[in-house]
């Protein structure tokens, strides 16, 4: 997972005056997360609602 020089330079701007390690890092894994889903939502490597909720709903009603 690469997120672009510039993302990152503008997660840390909005972050406030005082903040701790640990949150830059959660702030930076979750815009990680975000471009990684958007990168395959791009690619149509998705799963329908409807293939969900069939799946989830024979699975749990046995």
């Amino acid at each position: 997972m690469q997120l672009a020089r510039a993302t990152i330079e503008s997660c840390i701007a909005t972050l406030p005056d005082s903040v701790d390690t640990e949150d830059v890092m959660y702030r930076l894994y979750l815009l990680g997360k975000i471009e990684a889903g958007a990168k395959d939502i791009r690619e149509g490597k998705t799963v329908s609602h409807e293939s969900v909720m069939e799946k989830f709903t024979s699975k749990w009603q046995k």
